[in-house]
Formats: C-alpha cells, structure tokens, sequence
C-alpha cells in the first residue's frame, strides 16, 4: 500500500512514491521519473542569476572595446575572466541537470569571480586618473569601493549558499521524502532535487567530469597568471592568481562530494555538505576582502612593509650625496613615514628634519631627489608629498591635527553686524 505525491518543479514533473512501511529507513523513498521536454536554456538558473550573467556578459562585451588588448596582465585578466564566465555557465547547468547541490554551490561562487574581474578591470581605468581640483588626492578609491561591492556580494552570495546546503542537508537526514519533497518544492531554486535518469537523492557521477574540468582549468590559470604576476611584480595579478588557486581547491571539494555521493552507499548527504564547505570558505572570503576594504576607505595606515621599502630608498637617496644650490652636501634625516592606501595607489606622506638655516631653495632639491626615488622604486607609490621640520627640534606626532578640545565657544570667530536697538526717538547703531 502505498500513497503518491505529485511534486511540481519548473520543467520538470515528478511523482514521488512514499511507502508506508516502518522497516523502510531511507533518507529518500524511490522516485519514479517522467522525463519532460529539455527545458529552455534559461530555466537551468532561477530568475536572478540568469539576469545576472546576461548582465555581466553585456558588461564584458563593452569591456573588450578598451584597453591594451596586448598588455600582458590584461589579457591575462580576460582570459580568466571568460573563464569564469564559461564555467559560471557550465557548472550551474551541469549541477542542475545532474543533480549536484556542491556544483551549484560552485557555479555561484564562479559568478562572483567573473564580477570580481570585470569591476578589476573597470575601475583600474579610474583609479589610475590624475588628480582634479574636485578629487585633490585621486580617484583610487574608486577602486575601494569596487572592491567592497565585489566581497560583499561574495559575502551575500556565500551566505545564500550556506543557508541552501544546510536546508538540503535538513532534507536528506531528517526528513521522510514527502517532508523532503515539500521543503525543497517551496525552497528556492538552488535547493530542488531533480535528476536526468538518476536518483533523485544524489548527484550523478557523469559532475564528477565537469568538477575535474574546473579544477584543470582554474590550476591552468594560476600558473599563467602567477607567471605574469612575477615578471610584472605585480601584486594585483598575485591576488587573482592565488583566487584561482582556491577556486581549484574548491573544486576538488565539489569532485569529492559527488563522487563520495555515489560510490558510497546511502551518501548522498555529501553533495550538500560539500556545498556547506565551499560556502564556508566563500563566506571566510568575503567578510575578509570587505574588511579590507572597509579599512581603506577608513584611510588605514599603510602596511609596515610598505613603510620599510619607502625608508629604505629614502636612505638610498640621501647616500647618494645630494649637493644643494650652495655647493653644501645635505643634513637632513628621516623622522617619520605615514601614508594611506588609495585602490592600487600608495599616498605617502614623509616627515624630514633640516638645519635652521636652510632655504626654500634647498629643501625643494630634498624634496625632488625624495620623489623620484621613492616614486620611481616603490610600486604603487602615486603621491610623495614632504613635510619639512627642525633637525634640532623633537615634533609631537600629528601635531598638525586641530586639537579635539577646541569649541566655539572657547574660540569664537570675531563676528560682523549692523543692528540697531530703538529706543524710544534713539536708535544705537553698532
């Protein structure tokens, strides 16, 4: 005896026989399937994510128009990005057709990639801008914020993720296959459980394929793209090219949920629990890089080493012995190194002490063999800017800050008026 569930997913119709039998203990009761007509490309994705690949595909498409197509790192960068594009596609239709929640998972974080790319690519062009009277120090946080755009999608999307796993995850340990049926049916569409020919409690071996096709092409990307990285000595090219190297890393993980999914018996409860990994490490991503990019756009400190490689050119400088208008060698010496990140730029502020009794004249010389060294040496360095003070004299740092306790009231500005006070025929005019 037993009762027939109609469940009804887009393109896809199933009917889901749940047998009365309290000896019968499986996550997920036999599923006959009826086979429909192969549904419309833009059914293998739900709603939001195709929008979103056709609009990042538009966006690619302007993209290709500019640039150096013949710069080494730019066509690099493209070719990741087409990449991306590729598997986003391939990877989400493979994990619809065959079932697969870990390819899925995987396809979504491809996309992130792909957009992370694009806004690379797109805001460079305006960070690398000259300064304006508008924009006095640039326009690198243009950058910073495509940066925090790009990691809190990524945060967003792993968190979507993580939150599909665990309630495909839910279906498959705690839920007889009518309960499973009805949570996935009214789920979202990432969570429907639906197979080509195959059970529909697990993924289909014929992903395993299409996740080591992932994992080739995303090592093939890292070592291309280090390689560019290391003769350019680029660090924006090492960033991309150690995300692809965790893309190939995640990638091995889909590959051992869905083979674990169906060369173990009764497993298919590690497709999602692959999917809740990767979403892990997409979450750990992006709540790092928007970090990072909150704290850019906080105008953080540079990093010590960047200070250090600054210090140690300024020191270069002066060895080379300087001589002044007046036919003197040079006396000064560096106080202090400050500066913030601005994207891909550097903006350094240098604190040099001199004798009294230099003149303007001589501490421009300073000032101009400081900025070719240090702007010509250290990469990213995009403003020097010099700040001059006495060789005999100890400064208090940011003593060029407003003090905080300074008000209005203790220091009102003067204040001009013209009222008069009548007073009776009288009138007193100050």
């Amino acid at each position: 005896m037993s009762s027939a569930i109609r469940w009804r997913c887009p393109g896809l119709a199933l009917d889901i026989n749940v047998y009365n039998n309290p000896d019968v203990r499986l996550p997920f009761s036999p599923v006959s399937v009826r086979p429909p007509p192969t549904p419309p490309f833009a059914l293998l994705f739900d709603l939001d994510a195709t929008v979103h690949i056709i609009f990042i595909t538009a966006s690619i498409l302007v993209l290709a128009s500019v640039g150096n197509i013949n710069d080494a790192g730019v066509r690099i960068t493209r070719i990741g990005l087409y990449c991306n594009l590729g598997m986003a596609i391939a990877k989400g239709a493979g994990g619809y057709y065959f079932n697969s929640q870990s390819m899925i998972a995987d396809a979504w974080h491809s996309l992130t990639d792909l957009a992370s790319d694009f806004l690379t690519l797109a805001t460079v062009s305006w960070s690398l801008k000259p300064p304006t009277d508008k924009f006095p120090t640039g326009f690198g946080k243009v950058e910073s914020l495509g940066s925090l755009g790009v990691s809190g999608m990524l945060l967003g999307g792993g968190i979507f993720m993580c939150i599909s796993s665990m309630q495909s995850l839910y279906a498959h340990l705690f839920l007889d296959a009518a309960a499973a049926a009805e949570l996935l049916a009214h789920g979202h569409g990432h969570s429907h459980g639906h197979s080509h020919g195959v059970s529909a409690g697990g993924p289909s071996l014929h992903a395993a394929w299409l996740a080591l096709g992932t994992v080739l092409i995303k090592e093939w990307l890292y070592r291309a793209t280090m390689a560019v990285a290391r003769e350019r000595k680029s660090s924006v090219l090492a960033s991309n090219a150690v995300h692809h190297r965790i893309d190939s890393l995640t990638g091995i993980v889909t590959l051992f949920a869905i083979l674990g999914a169906n060369l173990i018996h009764d497993a298919s409860w590690l497709d999602p629990v692959g999917g809740l990994f990767i979403s892990l490490l997409v979450i750990r991503a992006g709540w790092e890089n928007t970090a990072s990019a909150l704290y850019e756009l906080a105008d953080r400190s540079i990093d010590d080493d960047v200070k250090l490689s600054v210090r140690k050119h300024v020191a270069k400088s002066f060895a080379n012995d300087i001589v002044l208008d007046n036919g003197q060698q040079h006396l000064a010496e560096l106080r202090d190194v400050t500066g913030v990140k601005s994207g891909q730029n550097y903006l350094v502020d240098l604190e040099i002490a001199v004798p009294n009794d230099w003149t303007v004249a001589s501490t421009r010389v300073i000032e101009e063999a400081l900025r070719s060294e240090v702007g010509n040496t250290v990469r990213g360095v995009r403003r020097v800017r010099v700040r001059f003070v006495k060789l005999d004299e100890s400064v208090e740092k940011f003593d060029d800050f407003i003090s905080g306790d300074v008000s209005p009231r203790e220091s009102p500005e003067p204040e001009e008026h013209d009222h008069s006070h009548g007073h009776g025929e009288k009138e007193h005019k100050h």
